[in-house]
């Protein structure tokens, strides 16, 4: 569906990314006071900006804005609730950073209602870990504002998804469920070139399921989408490293984005923008065809 909205509107700013060229680091800013990691430290607003002048400063090119957790086990806010923690923080962000060009801001939402709010507020990216199952509008009004739209795979709930990781082939039934997703996507008049893929690393999946899709990263991104991926400081490192510690889980963080990377990776989102940064960066100069930056 063709949007009806002008160049001038709010959400219509752009936030497309030329993508092949370098891997793009997105900084996570959880508005909640119950996200695993990081709960209840910037869930006010001028906490949330602190911390989105840090990431751009370390290297963050995009910034993911979450008001509800989505954690295994996490309990579900109303979209009201959801609403009142993203825009004061997106408002004030956005009108603090846009005297500088500023990062793109990404909206991590499954909710038709909060993107709608969001974007015309002024968000660019909306990043939905349901992949449109959970609220299907919301696939019309990605539609609507032509926005960036990561299409997460997922199963189930923040409360059902442990129960549902079940796979023959990982990899492959990730990539069809995906396939799926993008098919509704385009049904609904988003247009191919805003889809980015997710495959929903710690979502619906063990740790063998995770390992699994990070070795298969590349049969995903031959489907031709742009691919983030998001493994920082997950129950699986975790698992892996015996670190019950998240944010004692940076190197194991940085392992997963190195291998994500060589195996076509374009946007990492992680807590620990400085240190990941510099590992994107460091492994462009390997694996990327672009030559690195000059000394």
């Amino acid at each position: 569906m063709a949007s009806s909205r002008t160049s001038s509107d709010p959400g219509q700013r752009g936030g497309a990314l030329p993508w092949g060229l370098r891997t793009y680091v997105m900084g996570v800013i959880n508005l909640t006071p119950d996200s695993f990691s990081d709960g209840g430290r910037f869930d006010r607003p001028a906490a949330a900006l602190r911390q989105a002048r840090v990431m751009v400063r370390q290297g963050a090119e995009l910034l993911d804005l979450g008001g509800q957790s989505t954690r295994p086990g996490a309990v579900e806010v109303s979209a009201e609730q959801e609403l009142g923690r993203v825009l004061p923080a997106l408002e004030l962000i956005r009108s603090a950073c846009a005297e500088a060009g500023g990062p793109l801001l990404s909206i991590d939402t499954f909710r038709a209602p909060v993107a709608a709010a969001a974007l015309a507020a002024g968000a660019h990216w909306i990043n939905d870990v349901s992949g449109g199952r959970r609220d299907p509008e919301i696939l019309s009004v990605v539609a609507e504002f032509g926005c960036p739209y990561v299409l997460m795979h997922s199963r189930g709930d923040s409360r059902s998804m442990d129960g549902l990781a079940a796979y023959a082939d990982v990899v492959a039934e990730v990539r069809e469920e995906l396939l799926r997703a993008s098919e509704a996507a385009l049904a609904a008049g988003v247009r191919t070139d805003q889809l980015i893929w997710d495959p929903g690393l710690g979502f619906a999946k063990t740790t063998e399921h995770n390992l699994a899709l990070l070795r298969g990263l590349a049969d995903l991104r031959r489907e031709g989408f742009p691919l983030l991926v998001g493994p920082s400081r997950k129950r699986f490192i975790g698992a892996v490293l015996n670190e019950p510690r998240p944010r004692a889980r940076l190197w194991g963080t940085a392992a997963v984005c190195a291998q994500a990377i060589t195996q076509g990776a374009d946007v990492l989102r992680v807590h620990d923008v400085a240190p990941i940064a510099q590992t994107a960066r460091m492994v462009d100069a390997i694996v990327r065809s672009s030559p690195p930056v000059p000394d």
